[in-house]
């Protein structure tokens, strides 16, 4: 019987780095009604899921017998494509390599329910890629063979590894890849001795690749499983044996990034957050989104909608953040009115560059950008002369601090209109036990800032247990805000952008002994 309505994606989640997802995943996970995931798939990537998504844990937890009957999962895809609902089925890896994407597909097929399915990264390539070891090399190998550590090595049973075959195969110039090999280790290794591959064959054990939880140990088939109980290797782990594993020594990049296995939290909002994230994983943080502010209309739009049917009687426009300008363009364009009201009198200010950029994108020129991006320069940038018997427009968020306004007013300005174009709201997914949780287990390196209702949002979602956190605030009043809630802000660059913030994040960690 055809389903018809619902739909199952077996999207396949990579190997642990958030941004390793394809973009196909990202875009039918974007558009998922159920989302049901596996243990090692990241949490950040479940808030890709739109936030009315229902979110499924199918198991397993590695190290433990936590995990989902496949019969119940199986018929639990069957039963919410059945209604109608776009299912996305979230694997670690690649669904269809060493998972059982392949047996789900198999009943998903069987009951007529449409399934497609999205290939992810592998681990069994990526995470021996982030420890600097190639699979294949003219001068060592020209083969690579993948083999799952965990299987029942009984002799004559089906899933029986033929371990003196590979061998042979890797004495003649090979790399074998074992995958979930962290329990079996020593046996898999003393099997590949046995079956006469020499004991100072190289080989590396990989634990968590692609993160910031990312170990590697390299040695000999015959010293590696001593050797990585000594590393304390756990689970999820990669074994790479063969001569391709030493040219480690010469191609380990990832461990040599400035912000390696450091797990930075931005707290910037979601839609304002990726630039941001994106520099710092580029530097090799790992790198925890957790919002802790969201825009909304303000609870009325009166005092904008009349500062907007006057707008050319205005002699300023300053605007405060970037999202101010999203706003007051996007309530233009539902009001049917015209930037073009402006006139030509009417000269615009902006806080800092960000905000001016984004006003030329809309082809708005700036006359007046501080060199100290407060509200307060902006004031002093304009100068007494022009502010004296001027009438200013600020849109703004609906709470924000008085100071530019209450300046402006003391230097003589004939009016001051200040307009909410937007609110600012503490989300309601945080995945608040989450970061305790990290916060807890000492897990986390810094906490960014970005402005001083992220820290106190952070606060009131966390409690207490951010105390004594190290912080990165984008400037002194975020700093002065986040010193007040307790935490060590170790971070305060002199210009107060992103990319400030992210080059002192890095000089920062560089400094460390």
């Amino acid at each position: 019987m055809k389903h018809r309505g619902g739909k199952v994606y077996l999207v396949g989640a990579g190997p642990g780095a958030v941004d390793l997802l394809t973009i196909r995943g990202m875009e039918v996970l974007r558009n998922a009604e159920v989302v049901v995931y596996d243990y090692l798939v990241s949490p950040d990537l479940l808030r890709a899921a739109p936030a009315a998504a229902e979110l499924i844990f199918a198991g397993k937890k590695t190290g433990t017998e936590e995990r989902r009957d496949q019969g119940a999962l199986n018929r639990l895809l069957i039963e919410r494509a059945g209604a109608g609902q776009r299912v996305v089925r979230l694997k670690g890896g690649d669904p269809f390599i060493f998972g059982r994407g392949g047996e789900e597909a198999s009943a998903l097929a069987a009951a007529g329910v449409e399934f497609e399915v999205v290939p992810g990264v592998t681990s069994a390539i990526a995470v021996p890629a982030f420890a600097g070891i190639p699979l294949t090399h003219r001068e060592h190998g020209s083969f690579v063979a993948f083999v799952t550590g965990h299987e029942d090595q009984a002799k004559g049973s089906r899933s029986a590894i033929p371990w003196a075959d590979l061998a042979r195969a890797a004495r003649g110039g090979g790399t074998l890849v074992l995958l979930m090999a962290t329990a079996k280790m020593r046996a898999s290794l003393e099997r590949l001795v046995a079956g006469g591959l020499p004991g100072e064959t190289p080989a590396a054990a990989i634990q968590s690749g692609t993160t910031a939880a990312q170990k590697t140990v390299l040695a000999t088939i015959a010293t590696l499983a001593d050797e990585a109980a000594r590393a304390g290797i756990g689970a999820p782990t990669v074994v790479v044996v063969g001569e391709c594993a030493a040219m480690r020594n010469e191609l380990a990049w990832f461990e040599k990034l400035p912000l390696f296995g450091r797990r930075i939290v931005v707290t910037r909002a979601r839609g304002k957050s990726s630039a941001f994230a994106r520099e710092l994983r580029a530097m090799g943080a790992e790198v925890l989104g957790f919002p802790t502010i969201e825009t909304a209309p303000p609870d009325c739009y009166d005092a904008l909608d009349a500062a907007l049917a006057r707008l050319g009687e205005f002699d300023w426009i300053i605007f405060t953040s970037a999202i101010g300008v999203d706003s007051f363009i996007a309530r233009l364009r539902t009001l049917g009115r015209d930037i073009r009201e402006l006139g030509a009198r009417t000269s615009i200010g902006a806080i800092g560059p960000a905000t001016a950029a984004n006003l030329r994108e809309h082809a708005l020129t700036v006359a007046v950008t501080p060199a100290e991006y407060r509200a307060e320069a902006i004031a002093e940038a304009i100068g007494a002369d022009r502010i004296r018997g001027a009438r200013f427009l600020i849109p703004r968020a609906q709470v924000a601090r008085e100071a530019l306004p209450q300046m402006l007013e003391r230097a003589g300005a004939r009016e001051v209109a200040v307009v909410a174009a937007y609110s600012t709201v503490k989300p309601k997914n945080a995945q608040a036990d989450r970061m305790r949780e990290l916060i807890g287990a000492g897990q986390i390196d810094l906490v960014t800032f970005t402005s001083s209702s992220t820290v106190s949002n952070f606060c009131d979602l966390l409690g207490s247990i951010g105390r004594g956190l190290k912080a990165a605030a984008i400037g002194p009043i975020t700093a002065e805000t986040a010193r007040a809630r307790g935490f060590e802000v170790v971070v305060s660059p002199a210009e107060y952008t992103t990319g400030a913030l992210a080059a002192a994040i890095v000089d920062y960690f560089r400094a460390l002994p």
